[in-house]
């Protein structure tokens, strides 16, 4: 007669086994029919697809990007060298072509954007096309799209008004920042400036107020010695501004005894200034850094689930980690730390906690 083991394991094991695939089915989207999206073959999906940062093995998409990559910094060299009065005069003809085609191609990019922007798959599926349209119109990545196209339609059909046409060329430059669409390290920054704001806007409200007061200060002490340079609180600004952050130019300086100890102190105060948003902005892109860090643990903990990484979480996960911009060294560590982790619970189930004896094995009575 055979006994019941010495310790009741509990249904870990058979849980753990289809634990990723009871996960996999409760994370599939429910999606009305009346706003089903498009099919993987219908055009709209296939234009989105392409148009967005390249995943996994997409060598179309990922051609796409480096084209456009490649028109970008080519767009900003020729403005730069179109400001070069020698070379605009020699090559005019091929800087207007250059820039024709390349505002036809950031056009034809960003109508396509628009036009495909209702496949994206996080977005409120009770909302019309249209105002998923428009709010992805007004979102920070469009909105860079139509200043880089802007000054081109607005020189071409003469609607300038009163604005200097080479401010409008200038302009152009803007166009750099369509490169924030292709980089996760840089939408980290403008994340960690966007959830800082707060902080940063106190920082800066701090550091007017500062330059207020060292302003009126240095006024006080100079304004009869420098009547030109310290002649009114307006004036002084410069002066202040230019110590508050440790620039100090020194093209108007404090020449009194009282105006140079005053000086001595805002100069000491602005070292503490200029620290101030630098700190918010070190710690907040740390945070980003970590949260990141820990959204992809997360993948790789449900991935590790069986303890076996399949080819699909391999490429599932690679594509998570170049989304985030984590390196490739932060994720291997990650992975490691997890699978170390995974193997010490799996020998931890063997025994029993309480008796330390095999809780897989029967004993005979």
């Amino acid at each position: 007669m055979r006994s019941s083991p010495v310790c009741e394991r509990t249904t870990t094991g058979n849980a753990t086994a289809t634990l990723k695939s009871d996960r996999e089915l409760n994370s599939t989207p429910t999606i009305s029919r009346q706003h089903r999206p498009s099919s993987e073959n219908s055009l709209r999906h296939t234009v989105f697809r392409v148009l967005e940062t390249a995943n996994g093995n997409d060598r179309l998409s990922r051609a796409v990007d480096i084209s456009i990559v490649a028109l970008i910094c080519a767009s900003v060299v020729a403005v730069v060298l179109e400001s070069i009065a020698t070379l605009e005069t020699e090559y005019a003809d091929w800087f207007y072509w250059f820039e024709v085609v390349t505002v036809s191609v950031f056009s034809v990019e960003y109508f396509c954007r628009v036009w495909s922007s209702v496949e994206k798959e996080n977005r409120n599926h009770s909302d019309s096309s249209f105002i998923v349209r428009l709010r992805f119109v007004f979102s920070f990545h469009a909105m860079i799209d139509v200043i880089a196209i802007l000054p081109f339609y607005l020189l071409t059909f003469g609607l300038t008004g009163g604005f200097d046409m080479r401010f409008l060329r200038a302009v152009r430059l803007l166009r750099v920042l369509k490169l924030t669409r292709y980089s996760s390290a840089l939408n980290m920054l403008f994340t960690t400036i966007s959830e800082n704001g707060r902080s940063l806007g106190a920082s800066f409200f701090i550091l007017m107020t500062v330059m207020l007061l060292a302003s009126s200060g240095i006024y006080y002490f100079e304004r009869e010695s420098q009547p030109v340079d310290f002649g009114n609180i307006p004036a002084a600004m410069w002066w202040a501004f230019a110590t508050l952050t440790t620039v100090g130019y020194g093209d108007v300086t404090p020449i009194t005894a009282g105006g140079k100890v005053f000086g001595a102190l805002i100069t000491v105060v602005g070292v503490g200034m200029v620290a101030l948003p630098t700190g918010i902005l070190a710690s907040g892109f740390a945070q980003q850094l970590r949260l990141r860090s820990d959204q992809y643990q997360s993948k790789a903990d449900l991935a590790l689930d069986d303890g076996v990484l399949t080819d699909t979480e391999i490429s599932d996960l690679e594509t998570l980690r170049l989304q985030l911009g984590l390196g490739k060294n932060t994720a291997s560590q990650i992975l490691d730390v997890q699978k170390v982790q995974k193997m010490l619970e799996s020998e931890h189930e063997k025994y029993c906690p309480h008796c330390g004896s095999p809780v897989s094995r029967s004993r005979d009575v």
